[in-house]
């Protein structure tokens, strides 16, 4: 697939989406959650581009939702499916669905269905869910105690690309690399041509590591990881509650994680934490042992009388002689007590091993007072233990990191399915709570709905009249105010676009004829002025006109003759009503001008009536699903019969209602 041929991706989008492994993969799949790890790539922004994705490959023009309460009733029916998800991620997902009136596009939807409406939605698989977000890639690695090294201007920008975390240095030769070691802990060189210098440092030469990054930076994988820790640990628990096939074991997956911290280092090593303590704490030990050695020596000297004859005294004078020498004559072995005694304090409190050798000569061996540290000595120890804490803590990273980036792929694929289950969970919702079932969708026009439904009302779902309702050309609806015509062409374009999009209906059947182009035409408030009036001719005339048996359209208009005068309306809609029956369409037109419309029509057209059953303590009782072949009468009919009913009046309610006749 070529990313630009795809509806909304230029140039720089086209470049974000070549930073994923398998762009062309992401896109066909409508996988959001890959396509949002594209550098500026929001969820929504790639749900619109998997959505165009998706239209592209069908070859589908789009369109369906031809008019704006068509586009309103997709709203609608989208988000009653996406109230029902957990993570934002499947809200996301859920906007690469879409009515379409191509068949293999509906075809694919519906096998997703399928699959969907098998789900439990359980809620301790929901409440899994809750924290199961889509992996981040961390875009902020920096390394700054490694770097590339090379001879050569190509490979040079070769490793920029390959491996920006690090710096990456040009040298000539082994002498600028070996300055280079000298600023760096470690060094990898990327030329065959400085294999058996000698060069004091870590210095690697690794020809390969180009095609090995982790090897050169693991905090790349490590990071990746402990930024996604929790989300990887919470799709496991999704897999783990709801019973999903795992693409890794979960456990080895588990222990791994263990082993990294919030920010991407290794713990649970006990001689890397050893380490890292001893040249956290290298200070503070030092003055310790220096106390410890002090102490000893001061209690010694205060504890021993030391008598000096005026001879002895009169040489140490002339000799410019002081305590230093006093101490080497008369204390040399608690001296030397003292010191032994903060060498060991220093081992010990460290926990010192191969760098023991070097903690015990930060102390001297010449009698002084007070006893102090060698600070060379000591600057030598930190910078030992530093290095072997650092080669231990890298050698570390690079064995989890090896670890951790075979298991990637599989923690993407773990994240991917527990998200991707969160959409079929919607659509199972969905289906369950409206008690929904799969339409038939065939090429034959027209549409038959059992026991719909319509979730759009503003009463409780469970208090909803259920509607039986089919129609086949073009049909006239009528009815008694507040008898429910709104709502059934409400119902008809829902069950229409939901069967359109690939998705459940809420009905105990239905079937519904395949279309290009749905255009519902909502009752308009008020008479139009001349320029609107003749705006809406034109919309009606260019339908007309563009009606095709490959592109076949359904129109449902609410109450056309509230744009004009009732006596022009009715020949009007007559008009449109014949040129859409010529064409085959299948329409539904609700007016209070059936008869009207039915004698200016030359067109056989039928007419169907939302009857109402009487009135009950005043209150209008209406059979919801609407009679086929036979007019509604009208509510003043069935008060003025009513009324005759009642008797009284001599006869002039009577009178009345034989108008009606």
């Amino acid at each position: 697939m070529e990313l630009e041929s795809v509806p909304g991706v230029g140039a720089k989008t086209a470049a974000a989406l070549r930073e994923l492994d398998d762009p062309e993969r992401a896109l066909s799949e409508g996988d959001v959650a890959a396509l949002a790890r594209a550098p500026g790539i929001s969820e929504g922004r790639a749900a619109r581009i998997a959505r165009g994705a998706i239209r592209a490959e069908h070859d589908d023009p789009g369109g369906f939702a031809a008019t704006p309460r068509a586009r309103e009733i997709f709203g609608e029916a989208l988000g009653l499916v996406q109230e029902r998800t957990v993570t934002d991620y499947a809200a996301k997902r859920l906007e690469t669905l879409y009515p379409s009136g191509v068949k293999d596009r509906i075809e694919e939807v519906r096998a997703f269905t399928e699959r969907a409406m098998e789900r439990e939605p359980d809620p301790d698989v929901r409440a899994a869910l809750a924290s199961v977000e889509p992996l981040s890639e961390p875009s902020d690695v920096r390394v700054r105690d490694r770097c590339l090294a090379t001879s050569d201007a190509e490979r040079y920008a070769e490793a920029q690309e390959a491996i920006p975390e690090v710096s990456v240095e040009v040298v000539d030769d082994a002498r600028q690399l070996a300055e280079l070691a000298r600023s760096y802990s470690t060094v990898v060189a990327l030329d065959e041509a400085f294999a058996g210098v000698d060069i004091e440092g870590d210095v690697r030469v690794e020809p390969d590591a180009l095609s090995e990054p982790a090897s050169v930076v693991p905090e790349r994988v490590l990071t990746f990881f402990a930024r996604n820790r929790d989300r990887v640990r919470a799709a496991a628990e999704v897999h783990r509650v709801a019973g999903l096939d795992a693409p890794c074991d979960l456990g080895t997956l588990s222990d791994a994680l263990e082993q990294l911290d919030a920010d991407g280092s290794v713990r649970g090593d006990d001689e890397l934490d050893r380490l890292s303590t001893a040249v956290d704490d290298l200070d503070a030990a030092v003055s310790t042992a220096e106390s410890v050695a002090n102490d000893h020596l001061r209690d010694a000297i205060e504890e021993r009388d030391v008598t000096i004859e005026g001879t002895d005294l009169l040489s140490l004078v002339e000799r410019g002689a002081g305590v230093d020498s006093l101490l080497q004559r008369e204390l040399a072995d608690e001296y030397a007590a003292a010191v032994e005694k903060a060498r060991d304090h220093l081992v010990d409190a460290l926990q010192l091993r191969d760098t023991e050798a070097t903690a015990r000569r930060a102390f001297p061996d010449e009698p002084a007072y007070p006893v102090e540290r060698q600070e060379d000595v000591v600057s030598r120890l930190r910078e030992e233990l530093t290095a072997a804490r650092d080669r231990r803590a890298t050698r570390r990273k690079r064995e989890l990191a090896d670890d951790l980036a075979e298991m990637r792929a599989d923690a993407e694929s773990l994240v991917t399915a527990a998200l991707e289950l969160d959409v079929e969970l919607a659509v199972a919702r969905f289906a369950a709570d409206f008690e929904c079932t799969l339409p038939e969708v065939t090429d034959e026009g027209g549409f038959e709905i059992e026991g719909g439904r319509s979730p759009l009302l503003d009463v409780a779902f469970g208090e909803v009249e259920p509607v039986d309702y089919s129609v086949s050309g073009v049909t006239v609806l009528s009815g008694v105010n507040s008898g429910g015509k709104t709502s059934t062409l409400d119902l008809v374009a829902l069950v229409t676009t939901l069967a359109h999009m690939g998705l459940p209906v809420p009905a105990e059947s239905a079937r519904i004829g395949r279309v290009a182009e749905l255009h519902y035409h909502a009752k308009t408030q008020g008479t139009l002025d001349a320029g609107a009036f003749e705006a809406t001719l034109r919309e009606f005339g260019g339908l007309v006109t563009d009606v095709a048996a490959d592109r076949p359209v359904m129109v449902l208009v609410d109450e056309l003759e509230s744009i004009t005068e009732p006596g022009a309306a009715a020949t009007i809609i007559a008009g449109i009503l014949e040129s859409l029956a010529e064409r085959e369409v299948t329409a539904v037109f609700v007016s209070h001008l059936a008869e009207d419309i039915l004698a200016a029509s030359d067109a056989d057209l039928a007419i169907d009536g939302i009857q109402a059953e009487g009135l009950v303590d005043g209150e209008l009782r209406v059979n919801r699903s609407p009679v086929k072949g036979k007019l509604a009468r009208s509510t003043p009919e069935l008060i003025v019969e009513k009324l005759a009913d009642d008797g009284g009046g001599e006869g002039f309610y009577s009178g009345l209602l034989g108008k009606f006749e």
